[in-house]
């Protein structure tokens, strides 16, 4: 005779079990009160990988690549992870892409509504950053931004903008930042460039360095893709380009021992 107690069978009544005498994976589902309230990303699905942002003489360049992976698969290759806000602010997210949706989402609204106003005034960089600094931090109630890190940049009343805001609210500002595995890759060469020579630096040498991080970090991220768009936010607006294809080879690889070809 088998006594374990949740196979002594069912109850007179199938239609209910008030002792859950069921086997447990036999038991009727019940409706969780909180099912259909708030949902939250707790686990994030198609998620995207860094984001470089840097100042230059005339205004602020950034660049994400194109890749949106699901789990480890290389699954979306056309993504585009820059979004223009606005007439003079570009941001650039990685990590989950559904919550960078949502987040696309509330600053169109908000932008709609400060343009409805009709007062002449729209928002600015520091306005849009401050903004999702108390999203990111407080109103989880519409989305959970758990893995996301943003960066806002712009270009208004000749001033730059660049600034860093993450799941926590933990925001700074500074003439080059990065996210992802590029904040451990790609930052230190970018500081190296930027980092008191914002002055100096021309759009031309700007567009040449982030072209160059954004080798590196193909080479070294997994989660990374050969194609990219750059933004540009200056006196003229915002422009977001077309798909960039990064000119790579491997060839070096088969002179490194364990790679290819094996050498003394």
């Amino acid at each position: 005779m088998d006594h374990f107690p949740t196979n002594w069978g069912r109850p007179r009544n199938d239609a209910a079990d008030p002792y859950g005498t069921y086997p447990i994976h036999q038991r009727p589902a019940t409706k969780d009160t909180f099912a259909e309230g708030v949902q939250r990303t707790q686990q994030p699905i198609v998620t995207g990988t860094s984001v470089l942002a840097i100042q230059y003489k005339d205004g602020i360049m950034m660049a994400a690549d194109n890749l949106a992976s699901y789990g480890s698969l290389a699954r979306f290759k056309d993504i585009q992870r820059l979004h223009k806000v606005g007439t003079s602010t570009v941001i650039g997210a990685s990590g989950d892409m559904s919550d960078f949706q949502a987040i696309q989402t509330l600053l169109d609204e908000v932008v709609t509504d400060e343009f409805t106003h009709g007062d002449g005034h729209d928002l600015g960089p520091a306005e849009v950053h401050e903004y999702l600094s108390r999203v990111m931090y407080s109103r989880r109630s519409k989305i959970n931004p758990l893995w996301n890190s943003i960066l806002v940049g712009g270009f208004r009343d000749g001033k730059r903008f660049l600034a860093y805001v993450d799941l926590l609210g933990t925001t700074y500002s500074a003439p080059s930042i990065a996210t992802g595995y590029g904040a451990y890759i790609a930052i230190p060469l970018l500081r190296a460039a930027v980092d008191g020579r914002v002055d100096e630096l021309t759009e031309e040498n700007a567009r040449a360095l982030l072209h160059d991080c954004m080798r590196v970090l193909f080479y070294r991220d997994a989660r990374s893709l050969d194609k990219y768009q750059i933004a540009t936010v200056n006196a003229s607006g915002v422009h977001i380009s077309d798909q960039i294809h990064l000119d790579t080879s491997w060839s070096f690889a088969e002179g490194i021992r364990g790679y290819g070809a094996q050498t003394q």
